[in-house]
């Protein structure tokens, strides 16, 4: 049963990322190779902690590494799963998707706070299905 719910917390956080939508493409329009990654974690420590709000406070500026495209850092609502943040962002390619992983700023933040902070998570990147 427990599996179940965790399906389903992860059709519906899915279903909340992509607005309910799945694009597709007839000959007529441009492929892309859009790159979506998105992260659904729990941190180790409470909410409206001191630790809580510098760990967002450094993942908010992830924003500006270039190529990061919607941004967004969303709040779980649902009691249905055990993550409490979603971040989102999107690429215009998996180069760029490359290059925003491997850039120093990224690098930093992940050993600094991701590594040490961050109790459980888990990573989606997707590209549009064509």
């Amino acid at each position: 049963m427990k599996n179940h719910r965790t399906v389903l917390a992860l059709v519906f956080i899915l279903s909340v990322i992509f607005n309910g939508t799945i694009s597709s493409q007839n000959s007529s329009q441009k492929s892309t190779n859009m790159v979506r990654h998105t992260v659904v974690f729990k941190l180790k420590y409470q909410k409206n902690s001191p630790e809580e709000k510098e760990f967002i406070n450094a993942i908010m500026k992830l924003q500006v590494i270039p190529g990061v495209k919607k941004f967004e850092f969303l709040k779980q609502i649902s009691k249905k799963n055990k993550y409490d943040y979603g971040l989102s962002m999107e690429f215009d390619s998996q180069k760029a998707y490359d290059e925003y992983s491997n850039h120093p700023d990224h690098n930093a933040f992940v050993q600094k706070y991701w590594v040490t902070q961050v109790e459980d998570f888990m990573e989606l990147d997707f590209e549009a299905f064509k």
